[in-house]
């Protein structure tokens, strides 16, 4: 089965960021995936575009980053800049989301929208044709290591069944519980691309890891 696997950067060693990623890359990663979070949309705080810009500097994946924060859009134009190649950004934090992914895009990058747990399908329904990607949180997001919901695996094939019907290729990235135990029923479920932190970083070899969810998914 054929996936993009985005190691998170949220489970690796802070201290160490550029030692992680390229392990990461060298194991196969295809993004590295960046979760930033303000700490009043999700109850954690992380990085700002300073340290994506730093990452860009090491990193030879795409970097795909997730904004978990109250008003994305002004940041946008800051995480561009800084490096991002794909923004992904709350559907429950935007009133005015069509005019959003324009912006994304008009940015020269690839503009993705994000469902919470809670988050039903259909409120893509009027933005489908203008997604590049949907990213279902498998987990309430904020923190890393959390456990996988399963609903998830039928609430995937929802999203897949609803971009079809609206003629879009848009691949689903899913985020949040993801290990060797459930890859291989994401993937199957229609998941084109996988976040994973905690089962690629948690144990300190990545390669080792990375190898392992491959052989899972297979």
């Amino acid at each position: 089965m054929t996936f993009q696997l985005a190691p998170s950067i949220l489970s690796a060693d802070f201290a160490h960021l550029a030692r992680d990623i390229a392990a990461a890359e060298a194991a196969g990663a295809d993004l590295i995936h960046v979760d930033v979070m303000d700490g009043h949309f999700v109850p954690n705080i992380t990085i700002g575009p300073p340290v994506v810009k730093a990452l860009k500097r090491v990193a030879t994946r795409p970097l795909d980053v997730h904004l978990m924060v109250q008003h994305p859009d002004a940041y946008l134009k800051a995480f561009a800049e800084a490096g991002a190649d794909m923004l992904s950004v709350h559907i429950e934090v935007l009133p005015h989301l069509h005019r959003t992914l324009e912006a994304i895009r008009a940015l020269g990058i690839k503009a993705g929208v994000v469902l919470n747990p809670s988050t039903p399908v259909s409120a893509l329904e009027e933005v489908a044709s203008e997604l590049d990607y949907v990213l279902l949180m498998s987990v309430n997001p904020g923190f890393g290591g959390q456990k996988f919901i399963p609903s998830t695996l039928d609430k995937i094939r929802r999203t897949r069944a609803l971009l079809d019907r609206a003629g879009s290729h848009a691949p689903i990235e899913v985020d949040g519980g993801v290990d060797a135990s459930n890859i291989r029923a994401i993937v199957e479920a229609g998941a084109g691309m996988v976040v994973a932190g905690q089962a690629v970083f948690g144990g300190g070899h990545p390669a080792d890891a990375i190898a392992a969810l491959r052989a899972a998914a297979q």
